[in-house]
């Protein structure tokens, strides 16, 4: 897996990306993105690596692009915000346990942060597994954007890979 900063040449495959129905199935509103939409988010995680020098990654594999994950700044919740998305045709490979490791790696050791949040809808079992399979606890649960949302944490005391930092 290749994890890299976003560019605008990631447009096409970020707004098929979030075209698709299984993918955006678990938002409040499961309505796929439109183009400009996409493009926004593009900018948007192009933006915040310009602004702190970090955010999401494009995530490579299998010789191409899967989607896009990492940790930015938070506005609503304490703690930098993990956050992925890969491509249905990637689900069930492991990437999303990898992708979340590494961001917490980031987090933790490179951004020397104290806390990660991650926030889970009630309809996403599958990225709840992942979050308490690397480390996450449930803290509480939130109302975010209309929606019941679980709040998840790691603390830089119980992040999973401190003893090799």
């Amino acid at each position: 897996m290749l994890l890299r900063k976003p560019r605008q040449t990631d447009l096409d495959f970020l707004a098929d990306l979030f075209s698709r129905p299984e993918l955006v199935a678990h938002r409040p509103d499961p309505t796929p993105d439109s183009p400009q939409q996409s493009a926004a988010r593009l900018s948007r995680d192009i933006d915040h690596w310009d602004g702190h020098g970090f955010g999401r990654w494009a995530v490579e594999a299998d010789g191409g692009l899967i989607g896009f994950g990492g940790v930015t700044v938070s506005n609503d919740f304490q703690g930098l915000n993990l956050s992925y998305h890969l491509h249905p045709n990637s689900w069930g490979r492991g990437y999303a346990t990898e992708l979340v490791m590494e961001a917490l790696r980031a987090a933790f050791v490179t951004l020397e942060t104290k806390r990660v949040i991650a926030l889970a809808r009630p309809a996403n079992p599958a990225s709840r597994r992942v979050l308490e399979k690397c480390g996450f606890t449930f803290e509480s649960d939130v109302v975010l954007h209309g929606a019941p949302t679980a709040l998840f944490v790691v603390t830089a005391a119980s992040y999973p890979g401190r003893q090799q930092a």
